[in-house]
C-alpha cells in the first residue's frame, strides 16, 4: 500500500538543484507536520537535479519518517514533477509548494481551514519580496491569464495549494499546466478559494524563472489551454453494479 494513504494531507515539493534549501525545507516542513490541522507527511520530487539535492533529499528521508520521496529519471519540468507527485499520492487531499521556501508551510494552516468546503484552497501572495521585473511579468501573466480563462484567481503563480486529491488526479496535465491549476480544477466544478498568505524573500539557490518563461511560455500555454477547455469531457457516474 502507498504510504501516503496513512494520511490525509501529502506536502508535494518539486526540487530541482536546490540543495542550499534542502535543510531548511527538513526544519520547516518538520516544523509543519507537528502542528498540521491534518496528519500531512511530505513527498520530495527529485527532478533531475544536477547538484546534490538527490543526495541531500534522501539522507532527509531516512531521519524522519513522514517524509517520502520520488526520484525522475530525467528533468521533466515543474509540470511533470507535480504530476509525478500526485500520481504517487493516495492521501485525501495533496498539497504544493516550492523548494525556496518563499511561501512557509505554516500557512498551509490557513488554507486547511477551509479544504472541508472547497475543492482547491490557494495562496495569494501579500507583499511579494520579488524584483521589481519579476513583479511586473507576473502580475502581465496573470491579467492575461484571468482575461483568457475567466477563472477570478488573483495569483496562480503562488506556489501554497492545497487539492481534493481526487480532483488534482483529473487534472489533464501538459507542460505548463501548473499554471492553470484553478481553472482546471473549476472545469470539474470544483470550487475555488483564495487566501493572503506570506511571503519572502528567497535566500538560498537560483531562480529557475525569466522574462521568456514568465510571459511567452504563459501566453503560448493559455492559446492551448482555451482549445482544451471547448473539448474537455467530464462525467459523473450515476449508477454502477462494479
Amino acid at each position: 500500500m502507498n504510504k501516503t494513504a496513512d494520511y490525509r494531507l501529502t506536502v508535494i515539493v518539486p526540487v530541482y538543484n536546490e540543495e542550499g534549501n534542502i535543510l531548511r525545507l527538513e526544519s520547516e516542513l518538520g516544523k509543519f507536520l507537528k502542528t498540521s490541522l491534518l496528519p500531512a507527511c511530505v513527498l520530495f520530487v527529485n527532478d533531475g537535479s544536477k547538484d546534490n539535492s538527490a543526495k541531500m533529499m534522501k539522507e532527509v528521508c531516512l531521519r524522519n519518517k513522514d517524509f517520502f520521496y520520488l526520484e525522475l529519471a530525467r528533468n521533466g519540468g515543474l509540470s511533470a514533477a507535480m504530476k509525478a507527485g500526485i500520481d504517487y499520492c493516495d492521501s485525501e487531499f495533496v498539497g504544493y509548494i516550492d523548494a525556496d521556501l518563499q511561501t512557509t508551510p505554516e500557512d498551509f494552516n490557513l488554507l486547511l481551514e477551509q479544504v472541508e468546503e472547497y475543492e482547491m484552497v490557494m495562496g495569494i501572495r501579500a507583499g511579494r519580496k520579488d524584483s521589481f521585473v519579476k513583479n511586473m511579468s507576473s502580475k502581465i501573466a496573470n491579467g492575461f491569464r484571468r482575461s483568457m480563462t475567466h477563472d477570478g484567481v488573483e495569483d496562480t503563480g503562488c506556489p501554497l495549494k492545497v487539492m481534493r486529491t481526487r480532483y488534482a488526479k483529473r487534472i489533464p496535465f501538459f507542460t505548463g499546466m501548473h499554471r492553470f491549476l484553478p481553472a482546471l480544477i473549476q472545469l470539474q466544478h470544483g470550487k475555488v478559494k483564495q487566501i493572503p498568505v506570506r511571503h519572502f524573500p528567497r535566500v538560498a539557490g537560483k531562480s529557475k524563472y525569466n522574462l521568456r518563461n514568465r510571459l511567452i511560455g504563459p501566453f503560448k500555454d493559455c492559446f492551448a489551454y482555451r482549445w482544451m477547455r471547448k473539448r474537455y469531457i467530464n462525467y459523473e457516474v450515476a449508477e454502477t453494479d462494479l
